[in-house]
């Protein structure tokens, strides 16, 4: 008879090391999870910055494969070390963990206080996987493509000079919808619809829903009110030859100028990224506990 060994299980750490908290709970799920049998990788710079023991893994940040071989990526700290995380997650498929060590943190499934839980649930394998809905990000001028980008959250072309609106054209599918003079416009997903686009006054939508938001921001128009479309659409946003140049950001991370006379079109990504979930509450009860929002009225039946 053969016998056959299981292959070592590995997870990646990534962690704002900038925070004391983030030192201390990387420490801890560390520690957690080599005692259970199970490896942990971090990147290089960050691993100075680690009380780490020396059988932890290293990998340098630029080398396209750093989770290769990875079940699992726990991302430690707040809403931009996450969708920092989230680049990992979408260019290795490897689903995201994330432990809320900020304030919001909507892309979080776990919090600070909860890390002996988080460690058990991935020794255990003791969670679920779910895909999120991207964004493929194109630029266009003259025709010709200039710049290309992906984002989870929002792809927002904005202003760049405080005294001066930027003039833009909204089209869908390649019909103009309406123009004026803004501080901006957002292009977001469901995931997005409780960050950028939020607090620029649109609507949140459940994760489960499928759709595609524009929402504009600051508008000097009466028609200037957030769009949801279907994920199939293609949602453009013309930035007007006589404006001043705009700038583009994607998930408030990676940006590129956009000269008058640009086109920004965005459309549902083709790779999503992959979240981790440890827990079977509903979207609504997120949403209650991460604004906190007054609910002790409701007289309903309990479940």
């Amino acid at each position: 008879m053969t016998s056959t060994t299981a292959a070592p299980r590995t997870v990646f750490l990534l962690a704002h090391t900038g925070r004391p908290a983030a030192v201390r709970s990387a420490e801890l799920v560390v520690q957690g999870l080599l005692r259970s049998g199970i490896g942990v990788r971090v990147l290089a710079a960050e691993a100075a910055d680690l009380p780490l023991p020396p059988t932890v893994q290293t990998v340098p940040e630029a080398s396209p494969d750093v989770l290769d071989g990875c079940e699992l990526l726990i991302v430690l700290g707040g809403d931009g070390t996450l969708l920092r995380g989230a680049e990992f997650a979408r260019a290795s498929g490897v689903p995201m963990l994330g432990v809320n060590l900020g304030r919001v943190g909507f892309l979080a499934e776990a919090e600070r206080d909860d890390l002996d839980k988080v460690v058990d649930r991935v020794v255990t394998r003791a969670y679920e996987v779910e895909e999120r809905m991207t964004l493929d990000v194109a630029v266009y001028e003259n025709g010709d493509v200039l710049y290309t980008d992906w984002a989870l959250n929002e792809a927002a072309v904005q202003k760049v000079s405080a005294e001066r609106m930027l003039e833009v054209v909204l089209a869908i599918d390649g019909r103009p919808v309406t123009g004026f003079g803004c501080d901006g416009v957002i292009c977001a997903t469901p995931t997005g619809s409780t960050a950028y686009a939020f607090s620029a006054g649109g609507p949140v939508i459940w994760p489960e829903v499928e759709a595609l938001l524009m929402v504009p921001i600051g508008a000097h128009a009466l028609f200037a009110k957030p769009l949801v479309t279907t994920p199939d659409s293609v949602l453009a946003v013309e930035v007007e030859p006589h404006t001043p140049h705009g700038v583009l950001w994607c998930d408030g991370r990676r940006t590129v100028q956009l000269p008058a006379g640009a086109r920004v079109e965005v459309r549902r990504g083709a790779v999503p990224v992959r979240l981790a979930r440890l827990h079977h509450a509903s979207f609504t009860d997120r949403l209650v506990a991460k604004f906190a929002l007054p609910v002790s009225g409701w007289r309903g039946a309990p479940h």
